[in-house]
């Protein structure tokens, strides 16, 4: 199977079926198939060949499910940009990745032209409705001026995305991911009962991000309908989640507590929507009972994973939420291992630990990574023996649920966006006045979590809060910054070995309260 194997299957079964609803413009499979078998075809006339890149930076659209799949129909690789990023930061991508192909729409155009113009061999795409900047290709024209082309029929094994993630070394990391990896995932989502054929799904969540796009990737193979909005509001998700009848939708848990405590939910009817599934972070409580006050008739479902993982690695179902489930605490956790992977705890030595001791969450199975892109050293670091690392701390009860309890790696999670620390780190570091840092996670009741920065000055140097951000906001994506700081001259905590002693750090703002980790 690969990627393009649900629309082969849609336009035989289901072609005049809804498939994307995007504003007031909708289309049917059949529509989608002609369109994305010409755009694969423009693609091969500017160039691309097998195994080629196409980088996307864009907003949610129909455009975006289309190149997913026009990307694997010419049998390349598609690589989604973040649109949080910094331009340096994908800039750094994209020579990373020596992408072929750069797809912008009006959002982004400025940043896209400025992109092409400092790394060559890159092809700019405008996707929009507005006038195509100058020296960009068309995309609705390259549609147009083509004849479609058969699907390239990649193989399993072959390379179909490349996912940039956080780099715990200041640099991000392509994950890569075959159209094996992917189709599991797929699979392993159907047979969990997510994401079925008589969904009509809303694509609230970022396009760019795997969480989404492990949904998308369901919906291809089951043939649900997509209807998308360009990003999340909670006016927005409302709106169609009534005009448009939505039966599905995955968020954050950010996203949830913005959603259900909106003042205008009485406003809106959100009878139709069935299922949320959440996924990066663990739901608390007080949110659970919110959210199920609102939405009554709403089944919650998390889904704990991983970029390298494709991303789903195990799945807590909505009668654990409540009930004797949520009774024996198991909404506390992140559920158990879904059909096609492998759940093992082990110690620092690799060792499967008892139930209930704690230790790293290591998964094997059809969906984990072929690797980071061009970096065999973190890859043999990462999987070992077949088993992706996944960096999480946890523990595995008697009955197979797994509990997240820290994370092995200095990571943030902030309104379920991944924040490694080395990184915000070396941003600081090259602050004149910054003589040591350190960057932790501490409580935020809106975002989870936020990066907390604990700066030591150069003696007689002076710096500010306000300073130490703008400083960052120059090197780094807004999110990835610090939200709040302590800057004085007092020393770190150290270890005995000289590294600094970052649960010392934590431990005034966490102590009070269970740390909340996904």
């Amino acid at each position: 199977m690969n990627v393009t194997h649900g629309l082969r299957r849609a336009l035989q079964i289901n072609r005049h079926g809804p498939a994307t609803v995007f504003g007031d413009r909708r289309r049917t499979w059949e529509q989608i198939g002609d369109r994305v078998a010409r755009l694969a075809a423009a693609f091969r006339a500017l160039g691309v060949e097998r195994g080629d890149r196409v980088a996307v930076l864009m907003l949610n659209s129909d455009r975006y499910l289309e190149l997913y799949l026009a990307t694997a129909w010419a049998g390349a690789v598609i690589v989604p940009l973040n649109i949080r990023w910094s331009a340096l930061e994908n800039e750094d991508a994209l020579r990373d990745c020596r992408a072929r192909l750069l797809v912008v729409d009006s959002a982004f155009a400025a940043v896209g032209a400025t992109l092409a113009g400092a790394i060559g061999n890159l092809t700019p795409i405008f996707a929009d409705d507005t006038d195509t900047p100058a020296g960009m290709e068309n995309y609705e024209a390259l549609i147009a001026r083509s004849s479609p082309v058969p699907d390239a029929m990649s193989k399993g094994e072959e390379l179909a995305g490349i996912f940039y993630t956080g780099g715990t070394t200041g640099r991000s990391k392509g994950v890569m991911l075959s159209h094996r990896n992917l189709m599991a995932n797929a699979l392993n989502a159907l047979g969990e009962g997510l994401f079925p054929a008589s969904s009509i799904y809303l694509h609230a969540a970022p396009m760019f991000h795997l969480a989404n796009g492990g949904a998308m990737y369901s919906l291809l193979l089951s043939g649900g309908s997509n209807v998308i909005i360009q990003n999340f509001t909670p006016e927005g998700v409302m709106a169609a989640i009534q005009n448009e009848r939505i039966t599905d939708i995955l968020l954050v848990p950010t996203m949830i507590q913005m959603l259900v405590d909106h003042p205008a939910v009485p406003s809106y009817d959100l009878s139709t929507l069935r299922n949320i599934t959440y996924g990066a972070s663990p739901i608390s409580e007080a949110m659970l009972d919110r959210t199920h006050a609102v939405f009554p008739n709403v089944r919650l479902t998390q889904a704990y994973g991983m970029t390298e993982l494709s991303p789903i690695a195990t799945v807590l179902h909505w009668n654990e939420h409540i009930g004797d489930g949520r009774a024996k605490g198991r909404h506390r956790g992140a559920g158990r291992a879904t059909l096609g992977c492998e759940v093992r705890i082990v110690d620092a030595d690799d060792k499967p630990v008892a139930r209930g001791a704690v230790g790293e969450i290591v998964v094997r199975g059809d969906v984990v990574m072929m690797g980071y892109w061009e970096r065999p050293e973190e890859t043999r670091k990462a999987v070992i023996d077949g088993w992706m690392h996944t960096g999480d701390g946890g523990y595995m009860d008697d009955d197979g649920f797994v509990y997240v309890v820290d994370r092995v790696k200095d990571m943030i999670i902030s309104g379920g966006e991944n924040v490694y620390s080395v990184e915000v780190e070396n941003a600081i570091a090259k602050h004149p006045a910054v003589a040591q840092c350190a960057v932790i996670g501490i409580p935020s009741a809106q975002w989870g979590e936020q990066v907390h920065a604990v700066v030591v000055t150069k003696s007689g140097a002076a710096l500010t809060e306000d300073e130490l951000i703008a400083f960052c906001k120059t090197l780094i994506a807004g999110y990835k910054c610090p939200r709040s700081a302590d800057i004085s001259e007092n020393p770190l905590p150290l270890s005995g070995a000289g590294k600094i002693l970052k649960r010392e750090l934590r431990r005034p703002f966490w102590e009070a309260q269970a740390r909340q980790v996904g």
